[in-house]
């Protein structure tokens, strides 16, 4: 069967990792990228990334392509607006730029003739897209006939998702509280400068700046029923992140049966992948580039009473960026 056409909208911090995943674990090659910059300045960010080093292929561009390890990929300037994907033949649009977040967002793509929009964000509502399907989480109930908008949540929705699925399964939960401590993005300010958040005015990498997190939203998007909310804090690193989730169980449990449950879960096949668990002593340096969306700390596992605590860490931009590729090329097999 041949395979569905690709298009990545918006060649930003995650839309370029998510091509270098796509081309290096050979899921796919999208037919074409769209951004509002010029393809000369894209090609050169792509080939070179301050966080993940050189790309190991040859990248080479012209006026209306990239020609990456000799694979032509179609680059439109979308300044003017977005692209007409059906007269493309496009299939499935992924939506890296951060503004599909609402359903008009994603809407105007299909309005441009594709039939199915994967955005790289969590959307503001339930109501905003057609579902929120995450890999080892939910993404067997994808539905071609009726999911044409997709959300793929969050980098900490993903790294939440994971342990909260093993927790829910093994003891139950009643309710809890997460915080995150997340690297800066490009939401934030280098020097000080007014900018639309408050806190982000703020130097991103001379701060500890408390921020909103969207996570909670969107996990209560996949278990309707689940009473977890929480916050991030953005610190002065360039990627790799943490996040502490503080949860009440339903069953008692001890610490030694989370830990053996985690481990279970790294090991088996719905979270192989997704979950991996750490029993040594790491920092943020150990998990950069990390494929996993979840990383679980197992000597920060802990308990008081009631309340179970553990930690994950994750890659927010390389942890994410695999599994959107992951889902897509799931989505463009089954559309």
């Amino acid at each position: 069967m041949m395979m569905k056409k690709i298009a990545i909208y918006g060649f930003g911090r995650i839309g370029r990792q998510f091509l270098r995943i796509a081309l290096d674990n050979s899921l796919f090659t999208p037919h074409a990228v769209a951004d509002v910059k010029d393809v000369k300045t894209l090609g050169a960010l792509f080939s070179v990334d301050t966080n993940y080093g050189r790309w190991h292929g040859t990248v080479a561009v012209s006026d209306t392509a990239f020609i990456l390890n000799e694979n032509e990929i179609s680059y439109i300037d979308s300044s003017k607006g977005i692209p007409n994907w059906g007269e493309m033949g496009v299939d499935l649009v992924v939506d890296c730029s951060g503004r599909a977040t609402k359903r008009e967002g994603a809407q105007a793509h299909i309005d441009q003739g594709v039939r199915y929009v994967l955005v790289s964000a969590p959307s503001k509502s339930l109501a905003d897209c057609d579902a929120v399907l995450l890999k080892g989480i939910n993404l067997d109930h994808f539905d071609p006939a009726a999911h044409h908008i997709i959300s793929m949540g969050s980098c900490t929705t993903n790294a939440l998702a994971a342990p909260i699925k093993v927790i829910r399964e093994a003891f139950g939960i009643e309710y809890g509280l997460f915080s995150t401590v997340h690297s800066y993005t490009n939401s934030q300010s280098l020097t000080d400068q007014p900018m639309p958040d408050l806190r982000d005015s703020w130097a991103a990498a001379e701060n500890i700046i408390p921020s909103s997190s969207g996570a909670a939203k969107a996990l209560q998007f996949i278990w309707s029923d689940l009473k977890v909310t929480g916050k991030a804090y953005r610190v002065p690193t360039r990627t790799g992140s943490i996040a502490e989730l503080n949860l009440v169980t339903t069953r008692s449990c001890t610490v030694e049966e989370v830990n053996d449950a985690f481990r279970r879960a790294a090991s088996g096949s719905d979270l192989a992948g997704v979950l991996d668990v750490l029993e040594d002593q790491w920092s943020s340096a150990r998990i950069v580039a990390d494929p996993h969306s979840s990383i679980i700390d197992m000597n920060l596992t802990a308990k008081q009473g009631d309340l179970l605590s553990i930690a994950t860490w994750y890659d927010n931009e390389w942890g994410f960026s695999n599994r959107l590729a992951e889902v897509a090329q799931y989505i463009a097999a089954r559309i």
